[in-house]
């Protein structure tokens, strides 16, 4: 069987695991002991937890179609074979990473996950405990219980959380490309509506898409139109001379609109230095100023005057 290697420190090495959450081989001994018992009645445990989840909304969301049902009942009892049998190693280990795959995948979300796993806890530690141990050793066992329990949900949350940071960074460099449209509404002339915050990350994102743009189509003007920006402060400031500056440095002029009342007081009121940036106050007067640049002739029409 080939084992995937999952990623993160805490899964090369299972010793590292186990010291983690302070379980011992004893710990383990135990475990397996009382799998003796527990294993050749696991049906019991599918009937007394799906009683339980039946009764919570995640049941209809996530369980009603017999099919899916089934399979997770089988996966389940897989998990806990190998739960009781209590080997840790590297195939252990991944078996757990791929219960947190298939929860991600779903969307299954950890409130239930967690309840799950507490609500498989109390029924193999209460209702399906036959009183067979001491005292003292049932004590010692539902503490080594917990323990693997708790590793278990470790690398169940953490692969969890680390592909849903993936999807959503994926999905952020989506909507930052989407937010970025640098587009040629003209021969030689770029525009770029901006619309939102401007961190340094989108900023140093605009710039790139700017400048291949640039590149691509051997613009000699950009128009960068900001009358969709909430805030205009120093850093934003900053950004807009920066990537002028770099635009400049490519033979294209660019131009900021969209420069409102507002906007104009604050910048003034923080003393920002806007160097060589050209402003406009509205779109259409950096549309006038792109096209002189590029050599066009701008004629207004009225209809009023037999010509239009």
């Amino acid at each position: 069987m080939l084992i995937k290697k999952p990623e993160g420190l805490l899964f090369d090495n299972p010793e590292v695991l186990m010291a983690l959450h302070e379980l011992t081989e004893s710990d383990l001994a135990l475990i397996r002991k009382f799998g003796q018992t527990i294993l050749p009645k696991l049906n019991e445990y599918v009937t007394h937890f799906y009683g339980w989840l039946r009764s919570t909304p995640a049941f209809e969301q996530y369980f009603s179609d017999p099919h899916r049902l089934a399979h997770v009942q089988e996966q389940q009892l897989i998990y806990w074979r190998s739960f009781f049998n209590a080997q840790i190693n590297a195939q252990y280990i991944q078996e757990r990473v791929l219960v947190g795959e298939v929860h991600a995948k779903v969307g299954l979300s950890l409130p239930t996950y967690f309840a799950g796993m507490n609500m498989s806890m109390l029924i193999f530690t209460k209702r399906m405990y036959d009183g067979s141990l001491y005292s003292d050793e049932y004590s010692a066992l539902v503490t080594a219980f917990t323990k693997l329990l708790h590793m278990d949900t470790t690398i169940v949350v953490d692969t969890y959380a680390r592909i849903n940071n993936k999807r959503f960074a994926e999905q952020s460099e989506v909507l930052l490309a989407m937010s970025t449209p640098v587009t040629m509404i003209w021969q030689d002339v770029l525009m770029l509506p901006i619309v939102g915050l401007i961190d340094s990350k989108r900023a140093q994102d605009i710039m790139t898409s700017v400048l291949c743009k640039i590149a691509e189509q051997r613009a000699k003007v950009l128009i960068m139109d900001i009358s969709g920006v909430a805030i205009v402060d120093t850093a934003v400031a900053n950004h807009f001379i920066k990537i002028t500056k770099a635009t400049k440095l490519m033979g294209c002029e660019s131009l900021v609109s969209g420069v409102s009342p507002s906007i104009a007081k604050t910048m003034v009121q923080l003393g920002i230095n806007v160097g060589e940036v050209k402003t406009c106050a509205t779109l259409r007067d950096a549309l006038e100023s792109a096209f002189k640049t590029v050599g066009l002739n701008i004629q207004r029409y009225s209809h009023l005057d037999g010509r239009g």
